[in-house]
């Protein structure tokens, strides 16, 4: 079985149940990113152990926020050893708005795992776009490059959306089959 690994910063509590989601379809184990933008330092063990990393990140005035850019500067130290070359990497944003410039928060955690040298796993799944589609459909947002997840800033985490929970959880047992594929 691989070793899978959700590394995400939650400011609100949605994105951390995102990351449970993710987590629970990768079998994975979650370190959070605390509020002043630190992870435990046996954390950089186990990422340096896993096979893949699953990142998130809400989205917030159109990028990942502080806490999760420090983070990603703290790995240069991984960076410069090429200690996350060729591990299998994915990804996940929430925001409060439908589109919310999520795409950007994609790409900046696309490029951090590029500069690692790893491998990105794409979402993998078609978009619910039809008249028929519903907020509760999986991929109601349409998304590829990985989870994309809309919570209106004055919802809870109990009524986040089961569509994007669920394409959570799908996401992640993409990234650990992938892995475990890779992995021979």
């Amino acid at each position: 079985m691989s070793k899978n690994v959700v590394v995400y910063f939650s400011g609100y509590g949605h994105t951390r149940r995102v990351a449970e989601a993710v987590a629970e379809g990768a079998h994975a184990n979650l370190i959070a990113i605390d509020a002043e933008g630190n992870v435990p330092e046996a954390a950089w063990d186990e990422l340096a152990a896993a096979d893949a990393i699953i990142f998130g990140a809400p989205t917030y005035m159109g990028s990942v926020p502080w806490q999760f850019k420090k983070f990603a500067d703290a790995s240069s130290k991984a960076w410069f050893t090429r200690n996350w070359q060729d591990k299998v990497f994915g990804g996940f944003t929430n925001s409060a708005s439908l589109n919310g410039d999520k795409q950007i928060t994609m790409i900046w955690l696309q490029t951090l795992a590029a500069q690692h040298g790893g491998i990105w796993v794409s979402l993998g799944q078609a978009p619910a776009n039809t008249k028929a589609a519903t907020r509760q459909d999986e991929n109601n947002l349409g998304g590829s490059a990985g989870v994309l997840v809309q919570t209106p800033a004055d919802a809870s985490t109990e009524e986040m959306s089961s569509g994007d929970l669920q394409t959570a959880v799908k996401y992640g047992a993409r990234v650990a089959g992938i892995a475990q594929r890779l992995r021979g």
